[in-house]
């Protein structure tokens, strides 16, 4: 792959690590070196990455569906797998709007030729950081209008954002009544000495790493109302079919949905 502009890549990134491990091809040799050192502590860690796709379709297709909303704000996008949040949501409901959010230039480079919505909806992309939610917020409002219900996504996210509880809650509260917030977050509950040498790697290579229990994955969704199944490990959350008992030790995370009243 092409370096591109502004783009360090002699330093792994968490999007193209992610990229890394869904099998794509938009990484460089140090994404690739520090993905490999996370497979040799979790091994699973590709399931675990197709099991974070899945969520998002299948809250999305909710979302766009049964809970009506039409606008949508995915931070932390990563480099697009289709389909994709907007092609999902837009099956549903083809005037949807969704707007991206990412900082890595490689997803820019792609979502200025891939993330091309309906002719009824509209698609928009931000270039920010997750750190500055309130920057995030003023570029969103080119495209969704947030007197009405947004669908915010923040997905295989937050444990590498730093002061994630004041990013989610900045968020959060400039979201309209009716909103909702998906989530999974990185938990070592189910394997914590492999989870705890993931977040080594991570750490290693100066990437900010915090896995958390599922009581300090809940205080991200305080002032809401969960919705069932709760906060569940990711292939758990409305599965299309019973998953395996096998997998609950496989996947390091915890899948969330909750409305804001």
């Amino acid at each position: 792959m092409e370096p591109r502009a502004g783009l360090n890549e002699q330093e792994p990134h968490v999007a193209r690590m992610y990229d890394y491990y869904l099998g794509g091809k938009d990484h460089y040799p140090a994404d690739a070196e520090a993905a490999e050192q996370v497979l040799a502590a979790l091994p699973d860690v590709r399931l675990a990455a197709q099991q974070n796709r899945g969520f998002i379709h299948r809250v999305t297709r909710f979302l766009a569906g049964e809970a009506g909303v039409r606008q949508f704000l995915d931070i932390g996008t990563g480099i697009p797998t289709a389909p994709n949040l907007h092609q999902v949501a837009q099956e549903q409901a083809p005037e949807a709007r969704v707007v991206y959010v990412d900082n890595d230039p490689v997803v820019l480079a792609h979502a200025r030729a891939l993330m091309v919505g309906t002719p009824e909806g509209r698609t928009d992309y931000i270039q920010a950081d997750a750190t500055r939610p309130e920057e995030i917020l003023e570029a969103a409002r080119r495209t969704l209008d947030f007197d009405r219900p947004i669908g915010l996504s923040l997905v295989a996210l937050l444990n590498f954002v730093p002061g994630a509880d004041d990013v989610t809650e900045t968020l959060v509260h400039a979201l309209p009544p009716g909103s909702y917030l998906a989530m999974t977050y990185l938990t070592g509950d189910f394997d914590p000495e492999g989870v705890a040498a993931t977040a080594a790697v991570y750490r290693e290579r100066g990437l900010f790493c915090e896995p958390r229990d599922k009581a300090g994955i809940a205080t991200l969704f305080k002032g809401l109302d969960l919705l069932e199944p709760g906060l569940v490990p990711i292939h758990r959350w409305r599965p299309p079919i019973e998953p395996p008992a096998s997998m609950d030790t496989k996947i390091p995370g915890y899948a969330g949905v909750a409305r804001k009243p």
